[in-house]
């Protein structure tokens, strides 16, 4: 096995690991928030269940492409995988110890084609927005009835069919954000898989949605529990169920990656808004600096992406 293949595995291993300490979370926080009182493992068989039958799905329906064909315009590198590539997934699991949301579509993907950044750019930029509106409208005509419903019966036994609607909206969610950020991972493997080299590939990746779960989200988690609600089975619902539309909405787009990230920050945000503005409980002050405070934290993965992408190839010519 040459130094290429070395770093092309190392590569897979570490943005598998970063990306779904980072970004998984996003998708399966408010789930793991709601049911903190069963166990790790119960909640774990269910998420990597998900996860495999979506990666071999893709797998199948795409001719032997899990990333469902999301990386047309990112080509294999000519010269094979480098450390440079290597270096972004490292980035990100540093970011991640300290808790901050990066974008990994931007981290990932743009030093292998910078040119479509602009584009990536657009469509996050454009997802963030429709999460923001559409979680204020949504919430802010339906918080009258169910947002202080919620409040007032929170110490009463939940309705098993929203136990239920949970887990389907949740199962809805992980597999419409699995089918957007399965190319940042794939992006270090050749195009095409072999059955034996997909089913390796999955079994890693379930294996490190188990530890997801059993660390409980790790820091990352600290961002969905910070929010009004979200560990409330029904609210949890509601947030899971709008999220995995836009998704799917943005997916029909084009095949073009996006960054998850902000379409969940952007989520949150907007849902944050409307119930501060209804029940003034957190103060608008101290909803503006939370979601802020997250915002920024997405600035700085952007601008380190844009450093890394930008900055990393004439280092490397430089060297060699």
């Amino acid at each position: 096995m040459g130094l290429t293949e070395i770093l092309m595995i190392a590569g897979f291993l570490l943005a598998a690991y970063s990306i779904i300490a980072n970004d998984a979370i996003q998708t399966l926080g408010t789930f793991l928030a709601s049911n903190s009182h069963r166990p790790w493992w119960v909640l774990w068989i269910f998420g990597g269940g998900v996860l495999a039958f979506v990666i071999l799905f893709g797998w199948i329906s795409s001719g032997g492409d899990p990333a469902y064909g999301r990386l047309e315009k990112f080509p294999e590198p000519a010269g094979g995988i480098t450390w440079i590539h290597v270096v972004p997934p490292l980035v990100i699991l540093m970011l991640t110890r300290f808790g901050i949301p990066v974008s990994t579509t931007f981290l990932v993907l743009a030093i292998f084609n910078p040119g479509n950044i602009d584009e990536m750019l657009i469509k996050s930029g454009a997802g963030y927005l429709v999460a923001f509106v559409v979680a204020i409208l949504v919430y802010r005509f339906v918080i009258n009835n169910v947002t202080e419903y919620f409040e007032k019966t929170k110490n009463e036994p939940i309705p098993f069919y929203w136990v239920m609607l949970q887990w389907l909206s949740t199962a809805f969610l992980w597999s419409m954000w699995l089918i957007q950020d399965l190319a940042n991972i794939f992006v270090y493997l050749p195009r095409t898989l072999s059955l034996v080299e997909v089913m390796l590939a999955t079994a890693f990746m379930v294996g490190l949605i188990g530890i997801v779960f059993y660390q409980f989200g790790g820091e990352i988690q600290k961002i969905v529990t910070s929010k009004t609600g979200t560990t409330d089975i029904r609210a949890a619902t509601i947030i899971d169920f709008i999220y995995a539309i836009i998704l799917l909405v943005f997916k029909e787009w084009s095949n073009m990656p996006m960054s998850t990230t902000w379409v969940f920050l952007g989520l949150l945000a907007g849902r944050q808004f409307a119930i501060t503005l209804h029940m003034y409980n957190p103060p608008l002050n101290e909803t503006s600096r939370l979601v802020l405070s997250d915002a920024a934290k997405a600035g700085l993965g952007l601008i380190v992406s844009l450093t890394l992408a930008f900055g990393l190839p004439p280092l490397y010519n430089a060297l060699t």
